[in-house]
């Protein structure tokens, strides 16, 4: 996905069409699947990326904001509901630029696997734009409690490790 990104001329891609926790170590059956799931690079007119700090862990930790598909949910009405959810954004904050023309899966580690995320994520990746810079985020407060603006090489750094290959 990184030469994806790199071959990307973002400030020139043209909108897309709109369509309207750990689990405390629990392992999944052997057969378990792995979870659908969307995620979004949020960008800036300063080419930054939005990266949101989790509530849930004692040390700080950064990831896009990213989510389950609920069933029957379209991928690109996963990415509306989750951006609106996690971050305050509504639809007309942003365009959708592009979107990755795989899906990319990973693994969970062991302690992270549970009957209701499975062993891991399947993910369809999106990058938005902001419409206006002013556009206000707003961490939910339940998952997140924080944001910042980073750079793609800083988004890496920011990454948990079993992350970082997405």
């Amino acid at each position: 996905m990184a030469e994806w990104l790199n071959a990307l001329k973002l400030k020139r891609l043209r909108p897309l069409k709109r369509s309207s926790r750990s689990n405390g170590g629990a392992s999944p059956p052997e057969d378990a699947f792995f979870r659908a799931n969307v995620g979004a690079l949020v960008f800036d007119r300063h080419g930054r990326v939005l990266v949101l700090r989790r509530k849930d862990v004692a040390s700080p930790t950064w990831q896009l904001p990213q989510g389950g598909l609920q069933m029957g949910e379209s991928p690109q009405s996963a990415l509306q509901r989750e951006l609106g959810e996690e971050t305050g954004l509504a639809p007309d904050d942003y365009v959708v630029t592009a979107e990755y023309p795989r899906w990319l899966a990973y693994e969970l580690p062991e302690a992270y696997q549970s009957p209701r995320l499975g062993k891991g994520q399947v993910q369809k990746w999106f990058i938005c734009r902001l419409v206006d810079d002013l556009a206000m985020v707003h961490p939910d407060q339940v998952e997140f409690d924080a944001f910042k603006w980073v750079s793609l090489d800083e988004m890496v750094v920011h990454a948990v490790a079993f992350r970082r290959s997405i």
